[in-house]
Parts: C-alpha cells; structure tokens; sequence
C-alpha cells in the first residue's frame, strides 16, 4: 500500500466568465466510480439549461482510474484539461465537473482549455488538498509504573492517541503512520525491558 496519497475531503465550488461564457467548476470526493457518475448526473440536472457539463474524475491511489467528457465540447478542449488539473496535482478520489453557460462568444481552442483549466483549478483550490496518510493502529498494554514512559515516548512521536483503557494495567489505543511504527516499537520495548506489549490490530488513511 501506498503510504500518502492527495485528496479532498471537502467539497469546493468556484467560478469564471470569460467573453460572457459563465463556468462554473465544481470538486468533490469520491471514492468509486458510481460515486463519480452520480455526481456528474447531479450536477446536470442542477444545470439541465447548461449547454454543456463536462467532468474528469480519478479513483484509487493504486492503479488509479481515470476518465473524462467533453460533453460535447470540441475533442480535448473541456474534459481532458479538468482531467490535466486533477493529475498535475497528483489528487485521486475526486471529481470535478465545469459547468458552461455559452455566452455567445466563441472562445476558440485555446480560450476553451484555458477556461475548463481555471475553473477545475479554482474549484480544487477552494475544496483544498489534504494528504492521507497510512496509520498503523495499535494497541499497547502496560503495567501502570511503565505507563508514565509510554506515555512521554507517545507525547514525543507522531502517534496519536485515539483512547486509553485504565484497567489491571493501561491500555493505549494509537494510530502511528507506518513508516515511524519499527521506531516507536523499538523505543517502548527498550525502556520498558519488553514488558509493554505491542498488537497492531489494523491500518486505515487519515
């Protein structure tokens, strides 16, 4: 598994006009395909009086799919730009469609690509990039005189502390990103002469 890949996880919307054609970018988080088309079709049916909704979208950090439309705008002026602002900022599990509103200008070729790249690029701007990051999630027991130095090696990592169970000993509930666990490992059983206990018991991107 990847360790960190971009996203948004918020929804963002922005807009230009350009010689009175109105675009209107839109970015939301996605995380399948039919999520992507779902959206798409909402927002169509929000601008059913557009003349065009044109969209890319890309799913999965591994193997990533991608796929755009020109929605009948001229072959690669529209879908494949939005498509370049998605790919150029290296963001998966997304969509963004722009909407047009034809102004009665044309805009030619290169006035088209220039617009749909503005629009994706203001809405993914206002949705912002977060990068996820893969955690490992662990458990660790420990007796309540070592409990003291757990807590100061936790205070002093990249852990973050989801919960903390005081029973017959004291049990930390953590998420670590992956590349740091083997050093926090490492430092707990030192200091603790192996007697805390270490489970990794999943991972998850956050």
């Amino acid at each position: 598994m990847t360790e960190t890949y971009n996203t948004i996880i918020s929804e963002g919307q922005d807009e230009i006009v350009e010689k009175k054609s109105r675009f209107i970018g839109y970015a939301v988080p996605v995380s399948t395909e039919e999520e992507a088309y779902a959206f798409v079709e909402r927002i169509k049916k929000q601008h059913y009086d557009a003349r065009h909704n044109c969209f890319a979208f890309a799913i999965g950090s591994e193997n990533t799919l991608l796929r755009f439309s020109d929605d009948g705008e001229p072959q690669g002026t529209a879908g494949k730009p939005i498509l370049e602002v998605i790919t150029g900022n290296q963001v998966v599990n997304i969509c963004i469609v722009v909407t047009r509103y034809f102004g009665g200008t044309l805009l030619g070729t290169g006035g088209l690509v220039r617009a749909y790249t503005e629009a994706a690029k203001l809405a993914l701007a206002d949705a912002g990039i977060h990068t996820m990051q893969l955690m490992k999630l662990v458990s660790i027991t420990t007796n309540y005189n070592d409990s003291g130095k757990v807590q100061y090696l936790l205070s002093n990592s990249q852990a973050v502390i989801d919960g903390t169970d005081y029973t017959m000993d004291v049990c930390f509930k953590i998420a670590i990103p992956a590349d740091e666990y083997g050093r926090l490992e490492k430092q707990i059983t030192e200091s603790t002469s192996a007697r805390a206990v270490l489970e990794v018991t999943g991972e998850e991107y956050r």
